[in-house]
């Protein structure tokens, strides 16, 4: 069809054309206006309005970009003038060019006076804010209806993507909602997530990219087209005010160019004042909310890693009645919020206007600065292969501390003490010598690249790591020889990761700790939460090892193609009367489910065998054909062996996921993981708990974040509706954990030889046994036990390094030491009659600072801490472990802290 219409252009007939269209308006597709109280469209209707408006407006291509969880197509909208059809794949092609920056500047300035903006806009990704979704239908009958000289001439000037973030979601939210014929009656208090496995972690899966959808939006963003702007529609604004929007607050993360930051200004110059003009009042920004640039892993912010213009409002807006509460203190226009809104009553469609005129805003900043935005792109990505082509230090945090600690060691005791002396750094500055002493400094540069080196134990979990890059655009080069660097030797079939390439600020944020600064509201007050977290190097929750290489990283390298995904390289088998598995491959507990499934005997080693560590897999000849499959989908390496003395036969536990009305993330992310490892499992609810007769039922039971009741555990699912109020077949998912129905349900589970796993909160599951055990995150003041406060210690989630107890069996395949996400996570001081009680430690951090990555203040408290020990309770054992070891679906190095409980 967009062929004919290139023709009908040609033919000086789109006059005629633009007379006969007729795009069909939401509300003769849906039967009411979008915004119209108490009315919300699911999506199923909404993907046929998009198609119905595709088939009618030759401004607009309907294209799929993948399948969701659900197995829906998620779709894309690209919307421009009907000429620009028949050059959508150079422009396409343009935008890749400049994004990667391998081209000179010259070539740029003319592919930028050539290209087009592109501009993706999205809603939906978080059902619950209801604004997202609906204002996509709005926004595309604008663009595909309005003749206007603004409208046209976005079209001519820019090509949009207009995409679903979540098809799913919207189905489940808008269904829940307009079920109930009284109108009075509708919310959205639906009884499950509304992503299949993770919920409102679907915006915290862009630089691992283990959903689907987020898969799909990655693809497009970062291989295929390249969009110069990503706007990312969310809700809801700060209390008092309407919208909250570009710029942010600080700190913004120091890897990325410093022009993502004076862009953001930019755009958002044009976002505020489009609706001043407009007189919508409301728009805060900087301090006004709570949203940095400092994380990665969003939709909006991935991009600023990719040197894209990452744009989110959370804006409020309900179908149901909703009022702008009168919050005194948003009514004094500030900078943060120059043009309050006045406090009352907000229609559910004055929300979707002030989205439209939003992207309106976005889309002629695109217009008037098109070239520019073209041309900035590819200068940030040139910018960054330059800085990887030469020594570049970036100026992290601890280095401007560093810089003052060498001057302050440099001084005599009498000088620092000398009142003029003390103001000097302030009036005059140091001395540049101090400067040079840190940023000349060899051993602080930032690396030229790395190496992920194939002989590796865990090499099946570096392929993963590698695809999550690839699936953010990076550029992965491959070994075809054996290769030296720096005295030592690396196997072909590794893989090297450059520096110099456009996404550099990814590539290093994915392979080195960040460096949050101390964030406090006033000096000595308490800490500013980030937005997110503030450590997260993947590289390091993932156990991958690999090299840093500070200079030359040349050899016998191949380009993987952009966006080429990795298998690991079929092993063969050997000839064998048995095999074993490594314990400290993640994926030989994938197999070994396999084997199990097929009825093969399974047993686990309980010393080191054939250069294999304790706790590794013996497999007799008959699981000989599983193991094969095995070699060739999973890489999976065998070694030919006679049965070890001792080994013992394991069989698969009957395993029960706890869970509760309206979702658990953090069990939904288990959920996922299980299935990925092929783990059977059985989610089980408070009802069933409070029932009793677990131990007929369940070997194990699995309390991965909230629900335990009491000491820090959180109750989890609050805010449940009345049984009457649901169908039926929610019911069954309704109720709390409670200290007098299911504790003593759950201590009988145990003494009758059942196990139970507790991660993060769940862990006060130990205070509610009365084992001996005690939160070592306390102080002692005036005689009592109190919590530490704030200003004295805070740990938002980074990266902690901890010791670990390998020899156990419940650590089989795990490190003397382990990387872990630490959330303000539990710490633990043992009793002193924790081991005639039966409680090992099988965790602790060191004497030493455990900071890997990220922000921890008061480390000094952690000192010896426990993270995870087992407990015996009559026959059964409690695991308890208070960092996060499932930690999104990304801490694949302590996975195996989980598996390992998962077998009899």
């Amino acid at each position: 069809m967009k062929r004919i219409l290139t023709l009908i252009l040609a033919l000086g007939l789109l006059p005629f054309l633009a007379q006969a269209q007729s795009i069909p308006t939401p509300k003769s597709h849906f039967g009411f206006d979008i915004g119209d109280p108490y009315m919300l469209a699911n999506f199923s209707q909404t993907e046929a309005y998009f198609k119905k408006v595709d088939a009618a407006s030759d401004r607009v291509m309907y294209t799929s970009i993948g399948q969701t969880e659900f197995g829906r197509e998620q779709p894309m909208l690209i919307i421009t003038a009907p000429g620009n059809f028949a050059q959508l794949e150079k422009y396409k092609e343009i935008s890749q060019k400049l994004g990667r920056a391998e081209l000179s500047q010259e070539e740029a300035r003319k592919l930028s006076q050539e290209g087009k903006p592109v501009v993706w806009i999205d809603g939906g990704l978080h059902a619950s804010e209801v604004v997202g979704a609906q204002q996509l239908i709005e926004t595309l009958y604008h663009l595909a209806s309005r003749n206007d000289e603004e409208t046209l001439k976005i079209l001519d000037e820019v090509i949009i993507l207009l995409a679903h973030a979540n098809p799913d979601g919207m189905e489940i939210m808008s269904d829940w909602y307009m079920r109930n014929e009284d109108e009075s009656k509708r919310s959205k208090n639906i009884p499950v997530l509304y992503q299949k496995y993770v919920g409102h972690d679907n915006n915290r899966d862009f630089y691992m990219n283990n959903m689907k959808e987020t898969t799909n939006i990655s693809l497009q963003q970062y291989v295929e087209w390249l969009p110069q702007i990503v706007y990312n529609h969310h809700q809801s604004g700060p209390s008092g005010t309407v919208v909250a929007g570009p710029p942010y607050r600080d700190p913004f993360n120091h890897v990325f160019d410093p022009l993502i930051i004076t862009s953001l200004d930019a755009v958002g110059a044009a976002m505020i004042n489009r609706l001043h003009v407009e007189d919508k009042p409301g728009y805060t920004r900087l301090d006004g909310s709570v949203f940095s640039t400092w994380w990665n892993g969003g939709l909006r912010t991935t991009p600023y890693y990719h040197n894209m213009i990452g744009i989110l409002t959370e804006i409020v807006g309900d179908p149901s009645p909703f009022s702008i509460p009168l919050v005194p203190d948003r009514l004094i226009p500030n900078n943060g919020t120059p043009y309050p809104v006045t406090p009352g009553p907000w229609p559910f469609r004055r929300s979707i206007e002030y989205s439209v005129s939003l992207n309106y805003a976005i889309l002629n900043h695109a217009v008037r600065h098109g070239d520019e935005l073209l041309y900035n792109f590819y200068l940030m990505g040139k910018n960054s292969i330059d800085r990887g082509n030469t020594d570049t230090w970036t100026k992290y945090p601890k280095y401007a501390q560093a810089v003052q600690d060498e001057f302050n060691a440099s001084q005599k005791k009498k000088d620092a003490d000398d009142p003029e002396m003390a103001s000097f750094g302030f009036r005059a500055g140091l001395p540049l010598q101090f400067y040079d002493s840190v940023y000349k400094d060899p051993s602080k540069k930032d690396p030229r690249g790395y190496v992920l080196s194939a002989d590796q134990a865990d090499f099946s979990t570096a392929i993963k790591f590698l695809n999550a890059l690839i699936k953010s655009g990076v550029l992965v080069e491959k070994a075809t020889a054996d290769f030296s660097l720096n005295g030592k030797s690396y196997p072909a079939g590794s893989y090297v990761v450059k520096t110099a390439q456009a996404f550099r600020p990814h590539v290093l944020d994915m392979f080195e700790p960040q460096d949050h600064p101390n964030d406090f509201l006033y000096p000595g007050g308490p800490p500013i939460r980030p937005y997110d977290a503030a450590g997260w190097t993947l590289a390091f929750q993932m156990g991958v090892e690999f090299d840093r290489i500070m200079d030359g990283l040349e050899g016998p390298f191949e380009r993987v193609a952009y966006g080429q995904l990795l298998a690991p390289e079929p092993a063969s088998l050997p000839s064998g009367s048995g095999y074993l598995l490594d314990a400290r491959a993640n994926d030989s507990f994938l197999a070994v489910n396999d084997l199990l499934k097929a009825k093969v005997k399974v047993y686990r080693t309980v010393s080191a065998s054939k250069g294999l560590p304790a706790g590794s897999f013996y497999v007799p000849s008959a699981g000989k054909k599983v193991l094969e499959a095995a070699a060739k989908s999973y890489g999976i390496e065998a070694v030919a062996s006679s049965q070890p003395a001792g080994a013992k036969e394991i069989k698969p536990s009957r395993i029960a996921l706890y869970d509760y009305y309206g979702g658990s993330m953090p069990s939904g992310w288990v959920r996922w993981m299980m299935e990925q490892f092929h783990f059977d499992f059985q989610q089980i609810f408070p009802k069933e708990i409070d029932g009793g007769n677990l131990s007929d039922k369940y070997d194990v039971i699995l309390f991965i974040g909230p629900g335990i009741p009491g000491s820090g555990g959180g109750y989890g699912g609050g805010g449940q509706p009345k049984q009457e109020e649901i169908p039926a077949e929610y019911h069954h998912m309704l109720g709390r954990l409670s200290t007098d129905k299911s504790i003593p349900q759950l201590k009988a589970f145990l003494e009758n030889g059942g196990e139970i796993v507790a991660v993060g909160a769940a862990t006060s599951l130990a205070y509610q046994l009365d084992l001996p055990v005690s939160n070592a995150l306390v102080e002692i003041s005036n005689g009592s036990e109190k919590t530490l406060t704030g200003d004295k210690y805070y740990i938002p989630g980074s990266v902690l390094e901890m010791y670990v107890d390998n020899s156990l069996a419940a650590n089989y395949g795990m490190g003397a030491k382990a990387d872990v996400l630490f959330n303000n996570s539990p710490v633990f001081k043992l009793g002193p009659d924790a081991a005639l009680k039966g409680v090992k430690p099988l965790a602790w951090f060191g004497a030493e600072a455990p900071l890997r990555s990220g922000w921890a203040w008061g480390q000094e408290y952690l000192k010896n801490g426990v993270t995870a020990f087992e407990a015996q309770v009559g026959k059964g054992k409690l695991y308890a472990y208070g960092p996060e070891i499932t930690f999104r679906g990304q801490a694949h190095g302590t996975f195996k802290m989980l598996f390992n409980q998962l077998y009899q």
